[in-house]
């Protein structure tokens, strides 16, 4: 009897570590779907387009301001790749090109890229891809001074 009731405990005890664990939050600081302390203003030149995979988005710095860009395509949910080449972002899904604000130059999909809210203080910039922003075009509004 003792066997079987320790047993039951035991694997009860299990079934909870197991729960816990799976209910217990994984964003770890600079990994997608946390905040990410990407750097300096200065580390950034305008014109720049900076890659974050582990992110999955893009620090755009135009001239007036910044952007973070979701690597993702609109449209059927590709990594879209950034051609300095080119100056454009190029989809090889279905031949989709965005220019560097994100906005749809060619090619299906029904929106421009995704943003992601981006803070600067004291000079330094955080990107929280914990929230994605749609939207319908671009805005100077969606720029962040430093």
């Amino acid at each position: 009897m003792y066997a079987w009731t320790t047993t039951v405990f035991v694997l009860l005890g299990e079934v909870v570590g197991i729960l816990f664990n799976f209910l217990r939050p994984r964003a770890e600081v600079g990994a997608f779907g946390g905040k990410s302390a990407v750097g300096k203003v200065g580390d950034f030149p305008v014109g720049s387009v900076t890659t974050f995979g582990q992110s999955r988005f893009y620090l755009v710095h135009l001239e007036d301001g910044f952007l973070a860009l979701y690597r993702v395509c609109p449209h059927l949910g590709c990594m879209v790749p950034w051609s300095a080449e080119e100056q454009r972002f190029l989809c090889p899904c279905h031949a989709a090109v965005f220019n560097m604000t994100g906005e749809v130059l060619a090619g299906p999909p029904p929106r421009p890229l995704d943003l992601f809210p981006v803070e600067i203080v004291d000079g330094e910039i955080t990107v929280d891809t914990g929230t994605i922003v749609q939207r319908s075009s671009f805005e100077e509004s969606q720029l962040v001074k430093p």
